[in-house]
């Protein structure tokens, strides 16, 4: 079999549906599904309460509870714009949240993507290749699991101030990269060993090199591993406070969750905005799990169970 129609048969592979299982979405019961459904409506209790936080205005925050304004909704006193206009531009803070927004983007698609790709390299030579120590160097990778990322932050800290990178984009990303390199190689590591090995020898027997290998057959095959880490990296970086106010601090430079733990000042002026800066600052997190979740399943319980 040819490294082309190796390719051709992982992409046919990955468009069949997998079997159902038996008994299938429907064979819960109707206790289950009710059960189901009030524990995501409580979940959702929260968010409901942000959101309607984010249009009520200052006195009206001040002056009773959220949960007032869903009792007496055509009360149009209470609602108001103004938050999400002063959220967007300037405040009283002086906090620029559209600008925060714009550098949490900066900071963190580079901080998930440079992970996968190095992880996905160190993954696929854990699993089909054959060195000397390779075991050692994974087992000492996982190790790092259990290290607290608080022990490497003061001499992370030094050796920026050190390299005078301190307070830039480039040395939060290598601390997200550094943190997240051990889970992204184990996920990514676990997954491709449970990946068919005849596709892999053929390709070995056509001749392939292991660059083709990897990036043809591997990658195409790893996408819901990939994914899966995706939605973890993503997350842990966007909603990261502690990396971001250390390594980037406060500035031009200030990411959302730094903005928005700034947005009230040391009098209480622009607590009315943090419910708006908050909800703004968790749409990109849910518009990205909700865009990947069919892969998130799939990438966590994969070669979970074999036969």
């Amino acid at each position: 079999m040819s490294t082309q129609a190796a390719a051709a048969q992982v992409a046919s592979t990955a468009k069949v549906k997998a079997p159902k299982a038996k008994g299938g979405p429907g064979s819960a019961s109707p206790l289950v599904k009710i059960f189901l459904l009030l524990l995501c409506l409580l979940w959702m209790v929260p968010v409901l309460g942000l959101l309607i936080s984010s249009f009520r205005t200052r006195d009206a925050q001040f002056a009773s509870g959220w949960w007032s304004a869903i009792a007496n909704p055509l009360d149009f006193t209470q609602w108001t714009m103004n938050n999400y206009a002063q959220v967007m531009g300037d405040n009283q803070s002086g906090v620029n949240m559209g600008q925060a927004f714009l550098n949490s983007f900066i900071v963190t698609v580079p901080a998930t993507v440079i992970p996968i790709l190095i992880a996905a390299f160190a993954a696929y030579a854990f699993t089909f290749m054959e060195w000397k120590g390779r075991d050692i160097v994974f087992v000492i990778i996982v190790g790092l699991l259990v290290v607290p990322n608080q022990v490497a932050l003061l001499p992370l800290l030094k050796l920026y101030n050190q390299l005078h990178i301190s307070g830039t984009f480039p040395a939060v990303w290598l601390a997200h990269i550094g943190f997240g390199m051990p889970l992204a190689v184990y996920i990514l590591r676990n997954y491709m060993s449970s990946l068919p090995k005849a596709v892999i020898e053929s390709a070995k027997i056509d001749g392939a090199s292991h660059f083709t290998t990897f990036w043809k057959l591997i990658m195409p095959m790893s996408t819901p591993a990939l994914a899966s880490f995706a939605i973890f990296q993503f997350l842990w970086v966007w909603n990261d406070l502690l990396i971001s106010l250390i390594f980037l601090g406060r500035g031009e430079n200030t990411i959302a969750t730094v903005a928005l733990q700034g947005m009230q000042g040391q009098t209480g002026q622009g607590r009315e905005l943090i419910p708006s800066a908050g909800f703004v600052t968790i749409i990109i997190p849910i518009l990205v799990f909700l865009s990947l979740q069919r892969y998130f399943i799939r990438g966590m319980t994969s070669g979970a169970v074999k036969g």
